[in-house]
């Protein structure tokens, strides 16, 4: 369907999705997620950021896809992308823990402008924990500017305890042609 310049990266199958759930858990939950620098285990309990039914909603949903970058036949990064018609939305961006740092998620966030681009949308837009100082640096340092829009972050039942207020900042980053 896309076209990528990163050969590690492909839209990914159903058959992927338990590989995908696993990384994206160990990415920001628990004890796993503390080998890397993405953690969110100091802001919410829990070893759940998302459960296979959600996992399979995102996928299934229309519009949206999944992208994962693939090393020695195993899923060491994913990004999931919405067409919002507007832009593109990016989100469950995660890397493991133990690849971070290698240049993966600039790759990532690379093909993330190639589908924007084939889909000839000029913006991109997240969210991202308005607490995660260093996250958001890293994001900027790769083109995105944080809109100063906040949206409240509700605990949803299912991926953790807050354990404290948290809202997430909207980033978005305009491509040029």
């Amino acid at each position: 369907m896309f076209v990528f310049s990163e050969e590690k990266i492909h839209c990914a199958h159903e058959s992927e999705l338990e590989a995908i759930l696993k990384l994206v858990n160990s990415a920001y939950r628990g004890e796993s997620s503390r080998a890397g620098w993405t953690t969110e285990a100091d802001l919410i309990a829990g070893e759940v950021r998302i459960d296979m039914p959600s996992l399979q909603e995102v996928f299934a949903m229309e519009g949206s896809h999944v992208l994962v970058y693939q090393k020695e036949g195993q899923i060491i990064g994913c990004v999931n992308l919405q067409n919002k018609k507007e832009y593109l939305y990016l989100g469950m961006f995660s890397v493991s823990p133990h690849y971070q740092n290698a240049g993966i998620g600039k790759k990532l966030l690379k093909a993330a402008e190639e589908v924007a681009d084939q889909l000839q949308l000029s913006k991109i837009r997240m969210s991202v924990i308005a607490v995660r100082d260093e996250l958001i640096a890293w994001y900027k340092r790769n083109g995105y500017v944080d809109t100063s829009e906040r949206i409240p972050f509700q605990e949803d039942g299912m991926s953790g305890k807050h354990l404290r207020v948290l809202e997430f900042a909207v980033l978005e980053k305009t491509l040029t042609a």
